[in-house]
């Protein structure tokens, strides 16, 4: 966990002055930390808690950190541990307990009795067994975008505090929206021309900012 916080000193001291650089609600930068769960939460709560030895609490450090949900214990591992709240990662609503949209509004709802946010992420669909060959049963087709506005509106229904998209080039699972043509080996957006899943991206953000 120590090490994360170096990370994030490197990061602010590095990119924090650029106009690019996110803040959550314009002011704190907001981290995601994948594989959370691989770090004991006697260690993150080193960084991330108030009276941690290495604190990042009230110092110029000071970052919303989200920590990842894969299975239901997770959260438990995330309050533990001083995260200000947790994502989901798989864009197959299969692969995870936390993927899972029929698990999101549990997961708000533990959220908001943690005073925690819940981030779950969506994607327009699922192909990882060129790196994952045993995992086919988690494919997800995309159909043409209705996988990814059924996911989305989920994620909008369950009253996601942020809503992640999963991804925006991870071609090798098979969830990106950048334009796409056809390549080998790769899945493209055919019959839909190549920028489709951006413009849906477009159309599925302003409904969720009008929800």
């Amino acid at each position: 966990a120590v090490s994360v916080r170096s990370d994030i000193e490197y990061i602010m001291r590095t990119y924090s002055g650029h106009p690019a650089f996110y803040r959550h609600h314009g002011y704190k930068p907001l981290f995601y930390i994948y594989d959370s769960y691989h770090i004991s939460p006697p260690d993150w709560a080193q960084v991330l808690t108030a009276d941690g030895r290495h604190t990042i609490r009230g110092t110029t450090l000071d970052s919303v950190v989200v920590g990842l949900v894969v299975n239901n214990k997770d959260t438990e591992l995330i309050k533990k541990s001083g995260f200000d709240g947790f994502y989901t990662y798989f864009a197959s609503r299969v692969f995870t307990y936390g993927s899972a949209p029929r698990n999101w509004k549990q997961l708000k709802q533990i959220a908001i009795d943690s005073n925690l946010l819940f981030i779950p992420s969506v994607g327009p669909g699922y192909i990882d067994t060129a790196v994952r060959p045993w995992n086919g049963a988690n494919t997800q087709d995309r159909r043409n975008g209705e996988y990814y506005q059924e996911n989305f509106l989920e994620a909008i229904n369950s009253g996601a505090d942020v809503i992640s998209i999963t991804s925006y080039n991870e071609w090798h699972e098979g969830s990106q929206i950048e334009p796409a043509v056809q390549k080998l080996k790769y899945l493209d957006y055919l019959p839909n021309p190549p920028e489709f899943y951006l413009h849906k991206t477009k159309e599925l953000v302003l409904t969720y900012e009008i929800s």
